[in-house]
């Protein structure tokens, strides 16, 4: 059978820098195919050359067994190509209809638009696997709903071969899994489906085949019913990676750091109390809308509330901003690193020093850069940062490094409490394991750790203890490790807290 696309040889270097040194792929119709790798492996580059936003140097591209050439986005959706890009790539300022026909618009070339017509199809496309109100400016969404409104955009293309690039980061278990009965669909019609991902649930439980890239190159092809996670890991990182997760904490949790009592914001969050315990990891789960990051900010002071007291080691304080927040040793990391937690075009080390200048700046106010660069360098070290110098941008860095200079910011102010959001979205496994790992240090060193996640394999590796909301309200706690089971934390989640055994609830106080 002659494969519908064929990559072979293709090599891309970025001045000095080899992207890609020789990779090859193929896929067929009527497949689902996976795509592995570390981040840096090579794996969106080669995406973007099949998509025609880059230009292999060297190399061949086949469909249908033909030769040919892709020079641009337009040449891909011409060729039937669709791509969902792991950053979102919409206008925010307009409505949802138009974001996702905005192709269908440009090649009109009308003055007018019919926008009822518009947003009735979007609203049937959306109703497939979301509620989004297809009329609602796309900066106004969520960053999940922003994801969703990027997969309904590709799926009202022609198109033969559709490429996901980590298209469930953002997603719910829920929004999950529509999309694969989605993506299921359109295989059993003949379409290609190239879905990157570092979630090894998803490749083996919807994926026919797996290709691993590593360091730019093809490494293998994997038929996935005869393969295991472990396999597929370790052609990723030339290595065995023994446990994701570290091993939870052998004592009891030591003394509260921080204790919210009955906060709320007169919007979503209704009467949440919480305690942060020494030495503890506390995982927060909940669909999303369920407010987790919402309380978070508000705790923060990132985001305003009505009502709630907040102790820090047992003295009751207020935090109106984050400033004072930071004073007292509380920091947040946001779930949207590029959009929020860094300055992905100044240097790594402005980056680091960026919540507190006073400790890399001289008497007179002025930021003593050696200083600066020196703190970067020290906290690079301690997270395993792999970057070239403390003077380049994260941007040149991959997702997993740039994660570790978003927590190196965190750790330049001795923090007390540190609220995660979403920590090792959109990253590999070998990196994933390495923040892990990192979190669970801050804990043993005495830090309270707090960590939101969608990933329920990750909350549940990861926290001592889980704290479930349900529409702005706590609906239940875990504090047992036998109950943390994914069944138990969706329970909660989906608001059936009052059938939940009594061992599955915890004092929230």
């Amino acid at each position: 059978m002659v494969p519908l696309l064929q990559l072979s040889h293709i090599a891309k270097s970025f001045g000095p820098v080899h992207a890609l040194r020789d990779v090859s792929f193929e896929l067929r119709a009527g497949e689902i195919h996976a795509l592995a790798g570390e981040n840096g492996a090579g794996k969106s580059t080669t995406m973007k050359i099949v998509d025609g936003i880059l230009q292999p140097d060297r190399g061949d591209i086949r469909i249908d067994g033909t030769p040919i050439r892709i020079r641009s986005p337009l040449d891909a959706q011409a060729l039937g190509i669709g791509f969902v890009h792991q950053e979102i790539a919409l206008c925010p300022d307009i409505s949802v209809a138009e974001n996702i026909f905005m192709s269908a618009i440009a090649a009109q070339g009308r003055g007018w638009m019919n926008y009822a017509a518009l947003e009735m199809k979007a609203r049937k496309i959306l109703s497939e696997f979301c509620d989004v109100d297809p009329r609602q400016k796309v900066g106004t969404l969520s960053i999940s709903n922003q994801q969703l409104v990027e997969i309904a955009k590709a799926l009202t293309l022609d198109a033969r071969i559709l490429i996901l690039d980590e298209p469930t980061s953002a997603l719910t278990e829920a929004e999950t899994s529509k999309l694969f009965q989605i993506v299921h669909r359109l295989k059993e019609q003949g379409m290609g489906i190239i879905h990157i991902s570092h979630r090894m649930a998803e490749v083996f439980d919807h994926c026919d085949r797996v290709t691993v890239f590593r360091d730019g190159e093809y490494v293998t092809c994997l038929e996935v019913a005869q393969s295991c996670p472990q396999e597929v890991v370790s052609n990723m990182v030339g290595r065995d990676l023994l446990q994701l997760y570290p091993a939870k904490a052998s004592q009891r949790p030591g003394k509260p750091l921080l204790e919210v009592e009955g906060l709320s914001d007169g919007h979503l969050l209704a009467d949440i109390s919480l305690t942060v315990r020494q030495g503890e990891i506390l995982g927060i789960g909940g669909l999303i809308g369920a407010g987790r990051s919402e309380l978070a900010k508000a705790i923060c002071g990132l985001r305003p509330h009505t009502s709630g007291t907040t102790r820090l080691a047992g003295k009751e304080v207020a935090i109106p901003d984050f400033a004072t927040a930071l004073a007292h040793g509380v920091v947040y990391v946001s779930e949207d690193r590029k959009g929020e937690g860094l300055f992905l075009d100044l240097p790594i080390s402005q980056n680091v020093s960026s919540l507190r200048l006073s400790q890399v700046s001289t008497r007179l106010g002025l930021v003593d850069r050696r200083a600066e660069t020196e703190q970067a360098a020290r906290l690079g070290r301690t997270l395993r940062l792999k970057a070239g110098r403390p003077e380049d941008p994260p941007s040149t860095l991959s997702g997993g490094n740039q994660q570790k200079v978003a927590l190196a910011r965190m750790l330049s102010v001795d923090p007390k409490v540190v609220f995660l959001d979403e920590p090792t979205r959109g990253v590999d496994v070998g990196a994933k394991s390495e923040i892990h790992a990192i979190l669970r240090d801050l804990a043993d060193a005495g830090v309270g750790v707090v960590v939101i996640s969608s990933e329920l394999p990750e909350l549940i590796g990861l926290a001592d203890r889980i704290m479930v909301l349900h529409e702005g309200r706590i609906s239940g706690e875990i504090t047992c490790e036998h109950d943390m089971t994914e069944e138990a934390i969706i329970h909660l989640a989906s608001g059936l807290a009052a059938a939940t055994a009594p061992a599955m609830q915890g004092d929230t106080a």
